[in-house]
Formats: structure tokens, sequence, C-alpha cells
């Protein structure tokens, strides 16, 4: 029967034999409907009679001409049955002219329910020929290799989806079940396949099922509703594909358009949405510095900077092969559209950054040079001072020294009562900021603080996933260890439209929604790259390090907030402190650094009192 099915000259051939008995059976019936079953006048049976077969030819040419033989198989749809409307209607006006010219009488409602029952059958044909087809791909896929698969989503996205794999016989899915978070939906069937729950009822369905695969066609969903699915989904056993948006569904087929679940589906936030033309405005025509550049933040800040027309961009990184790096993306993007100079130093290096600034004249800056790992910086208590601290206060003290204009910290939600040496040196950079926001006539100093970035160097994601890549075990520091993230360009999104709202002494913050639970985390990777956790690859529970947190803060609850005109973006009120005693406090743990003081901890905690020392 596939076989049949498959091959276009047979389906053609079938089709023309069923229009040729329908336009028979049409006629016929009209006649003796006319004359309620009984005697037909013979001169209305003979005029029957000698067009038959005039009749049948003229049907077949005209339902050619207008393509009713061709993709009526897979496409029999509204479109469909509007072109089977104007065939039977040329049809039959056809049939009046010539039965006239050859004065072949029928009776006139001989003609008008000849139209009507062509119009239903043919319609009809079509229709029974697409349900044929569906149900024998349907049922006649090979058991060993089917793919039992659960659709979420019953909207017009799971619809297509649906259709698309029943129609489509080059795969082994058998969806068997759909869910759907509206309870009007439940027991009820969407092409013939029940509709048997919402998310709560995934992880039963799955193992009463059996279901090899997840399919989820929510794509005008919010990341937060998309993220809770992708979760409970993670807790099974089953493969799991995403449809990623309406826009990308609508190309091509909707099943090509299906990918892997990523770690950024796990986010548990909505994208940010930032003003582009007040950032747009904020950046063209103006000399930009970027501190840090070839980091992950930074080279991202570069990137969207660069497409925003800035006079010029400035890069300055003290690792070379970061800011080459960054240096060969941009230049072979924008070529001689964009004045790039990238400066290797030290913010460290006061005397080299002054030069700099002579020389470039910054209007903005955005400071992302920093250590931020807390582990290598527990070891190297004085580097993190030295680097952080004073490279901030540095360039702080350049900003205002050459009226930039606007001075953004790139900070971290480990500042908000930090228990390690690299959280309490952010901390007292945020402090830095606003003290100078404070003395400055020129410069406008702001701060952004956001939580980890998913899969920038160095953080969770990257390590997780080289650790499967080897074969395990993935290392978590507990199980109930939890963090903020947000992706590298909505991080740096949130930067820019600081920027812009900047008008001095903010800490900026973001809603960042749900903390993600480090382990469960891990356990979705492991599931993603389709294995199975604490079978095929191991989870180990390895202990907090120094100075880490179960869960991190993203304000201090003396610090308050203001909202801006950004619902995911808040502002931190100051906290109130005595600018005569910090300064010197910084001062002084900027000198205790350079002599690498063995009681830099202590000495930290002097300058930042809601820095808390562990061991």
């Amino acid at each position: 029967m596939k076989e049949i099915i498959n091959n276009k000259k047979v389906r053609q051939g079938i089709l023309i034999a069923i229009d040729l008995v329908i336009v028979a059976l049409c006629i016929w019936v009209s006649l003796f409907m006319r004359f309620r079953w009984g005697h037909i006048p013979y001169e209305y049976y003979s005029a029957a009679k000698q067009s038959m077969v005039l009749d049948m030819a003229v049907t077949v040419v005209v339902f050619w001409y207008f393509k009713l033989y061709h993709s009526v198989w897979t496409y029999a749809s509204i479109n469909e049955l509007i072109k089977v409307v104007e065939a039977v209607t040329v049809v039959v006006f056809l049939e009046i002219s010539y039965k006239a010219m050859l004065f072949l009488v029928l009776p006139r409602s001989v003609y008008f329910m000849n139209y009507i029952m062509l119009l239903v059958l043919v319609s009809m044909s079509r229709l029974s020929v697409r349900a044929l087809r569906f149900y024998i791909h349907r049922y006649s896929k090979d058991e060993e290799g089917i793919v039992k698969t659960m659709i979420v989503g019953a909207g017009s996205a799971g619809a297509m989806l649906l259709t698309e794999l029943e129609r489509n016989h080059g795969n082994n899915n058998k969806v068997v079940c759909i869910v759907d978070d509206n309870r009007n939906k439940w027991g009820k069937y969407l092409y013939g396949i029940p509709i048997k729950g919402g998310r709560e009822n995934i992880i039963s369905l799955v193992l009463q099922y059996g279901i090899d695969e997840i399919l989820i066609a929510i794509p005008s969903a919010g990341k937060t509703e998309v993220s809770e699915v992708v979760e409970v989904c993670s807790r099974t056993d089953a493969r799991v594909k995403i449809l990623p948006s309406i826009t990308s569904s609508l190309k091509g087929n909707i099943s090509s358009n299906l990918r892997d679940i990523s770690y950024k589906d796990l986010l548990y936030r909505d994208e940010i949405d930032v003003n582009d033309v007040g950032i747009d405005e904020n950046i063209r025509n103006k000399v930009i510095m970027v501190t840090g550049g070839g980091g992950s933040i930074g080279s991202e800040l570069c990137r969207q900077i660069a497409k925003r027309n800035p006079k010029t961009l400035i890069i300055l990184d003290i690792y070379e092969n970061n800011a080459y790096a960054i240096q060969m993306e941009l230049k072979n993007l924008y070529k001689d559209e964009l004045d790039l100079r990238v400066v290797i130093a030290s913010v460290r290096d006061y005397d080299r950054l002054k030069l700099l600034f002579e020389k470039y004249r910054p209007e903005m800056i955005f400071h992302a040079a920093a250590h931020k790992h807390v582990p290598l910086m527990e070891i190297s208590p004085n580097e993190a001072i030295k680097n952080n601290v004073k490279g901030t206060f540095y360039a702080a003290k350049l900003a205002d020294e050459f009226k930039v204009e606007k001075f953004i910290l790139i900070s971290t939600d480990k500042a908000v009562r930090p228990t390690n040496i690299m959280g309490a040196s952010k901390r007292i950079c945020e402090m830095i900021i606003q003290d100078w926001d404070r003395k400055s006539e020129h410069t406008h100093y702001a701060a952004v603080r956001f939580g980890n970035v998913l899969g920038s160097n160095g953080s969770v994601i990257p390590l997780f996933l080289e650790q499967i890549e080897m074969g395990g075990p993935v290392t978590v520091t507990h199980r109930d260890i939890t963090r903020f993230f947000m992706t590298i360009p909505e991080a740096v999104s949130l930067v820019l439209q600081a920027s812009v709202y900047a008008m001095g002494g903010e800490i900026f913050v973001l809603d960042m929604g749900k903390q993600v639970k480090i382990y469960d985390l891990a356990v979705s990777l492991i599931k993603m790259k389709g294995f199975k956790p604490n079978e095929d690859i191991n989870i180990e529970i390895t202990g907090l390090r120094p100075g880490e947190k179960l869960y991190e803060e993203v304000l201090m609850d003396e610090e308050g907030l203001d909202v801006t005109e950004n619902r995911l973006i808040h502002i931190g009120k100051p906290i109130q402190i005595d600018y005569e005693v910090f300064e010197k406090g910084v001062l002084d743990l900027m000198d205790a650094a350079e002599n690498n003081s063995p009681d830099i901890k202590k000495k930290t905690k002097s300058v930042c009192d809601t820095y808390t020392i562990t061991e």
C-alpha cells in the first residue's frame, strides 16, 4: 500500500478513475432525483448517454488544467477545495454550453443538482485521499525503529508540527500524546492524538507511554516558561528538542527547525529588553575605551559597541592573545569602517594609563578589567586588590582628570555581603566609583551588578561540558548551591543600557529571576548530551571552596531599589559612608597589597565592613 501511495503516476491514475466514476454517478443520480426515482423520459436518457464520454473527457481535461491531479495527495486543504470549486464550475458551464449546441437537452434542475454533487464528491475524494495517506503513514511505521513522541504545546505550532510529522514518511516519530497547560484542551484530541494534561503530567506520561522524545512547540512562550518546561522534561530519560521561535518555524519545514536544548534554555528569566535607540545615541561618534576588552564580557562589549558607530573604539587589555583575537574579529567584520585601536597595558600601571588617556581622550569608559576567579583570588588575595581595587581607582581617577563623560564599572553579585576576597574587592570598587562620582564635576560614574554569565571563560558551564566530554565525573561543590545566570549578550546589553541611564553614583541591578540549582544544571547538561546522570556520567560532590556561598544576592537590604524605564533594570540606592575614612583606607589597602601583606584580608575587612572572612 505504501508503494502505491508514494508512486505519483499510480496516484494520478487512481484519482482519474475516481473522477470518472463520480461524473457518471452524478449525472445519473441527478436525473433519477429529478424524476423522483421513477421513469426517465427517453430524450433525457438518450442525451445523458450520448454525452457521457464527452462529459468524462471534459472533466479530466479541466481538472488536469486546474492541477487537481498533482499536489492533492499531500496538500488537500482549503486552497485545494477552492481549486475544486473553480474546476467544477468550469466543467458544468462547458457541459451546458456544448449540450445546447448539440441539442442534447437536460432539465435545468439536473445541471444544478449535478453541480452540487460534483462539488461534494470531488471534495470528499480529495479529503479522503489525504486522510487515507495520513492513517497509512501513521500505522505502517516499522515498530522496531519507532520513536514514541510527545509534543508539548497544542497551539498552532504544535498542530503544524504534528501534521508535518504525520505527513513526512522519512521519520520514525510516532506522536502518541500531547500536553498543554490550557485546561480547556485536556481530554480533547488534536488530529486524533489525545491531549493528556499539562506540564505537571509530563513525567508520568513519559513513563505511561514509554516516550522516547519530547518536542517542545511553544515558540511564542516567554523564556521563563520555556525554561520551566525544559527543566521538567530534563527530569525524564526522554530526548528533548525545542522549536525556537515562530519566525524560524515559518522558514521551510517546521520539523527542520527543531533543535536540541541548549544550556541557555535552562535560564529561568525572560530575555532583557533594551532601548537600542538610546544606546545608539549614547555611543555614536564618541571615543569609547573598554578595559579588559579581550575578556568574555569585554569582548562582547566591543562587539556591541562596534556596530553602533563609535568615533573610535579603544581595546585595552594586558593579555595579548585575547586582545588580538577580538581585534582580528572586528577588523574582518568592519574593515576600514571602524576606527579600532588595540593597546596592551595594565590598569595597575598609572603612568601607562595616563599616557593612553592623553593620547586618545576617551569620552566613555567601560571598565571590565578585573580578576574574577574566586578560588584563585583566595589563594592570591593581594593580586585581587592590586588588579581590581588599584586598577579601578587609577582608571576612575584619570577619568575625572581627563573629563570623561561616563565611567561604567562592571561589578558582580558577589560584591553583596562578600565571603571571598574577589567579591570584597569588587564591593570596594563600587564604593570607589561612588566616591569619585561625589567628587567629580565632569564625570558620571555608575556600576552594573549582575550574576554569573553563561559560557564565559572559566565559568561553571564550560567546565561541566568539558568534564562530560572527558567521561566525568562532573564536580559540584554542594548539592544545594544555587546561582543567578544570564547570557553574555544580555549582560552586555544591561551594561550598555546602564550607560544611558547613568546620571551618577548608581549601582544598576538586573532582575534575574530564579536562581538555578547547580546540581540540577549538571544533571540537565548530562542529559542534554545524551547520557544518564550517575550511570554514564557520575556527579561528584567536592565540598564548598574557600569563600564560596551557597547562594548569591544582588542587593544589600540597606541599599533598597529605585525603578528605571526598563522593568528588568533597577537602581540600588547608595549607602552613606564616611568617604574621608574610606579614601584613606583604600590608599592604605593598595599600599599593603603592593607590599604583599599577609594580613590583606583583614585590611580589606577594615575598608569593606560587609566582608566576612572565611578560611
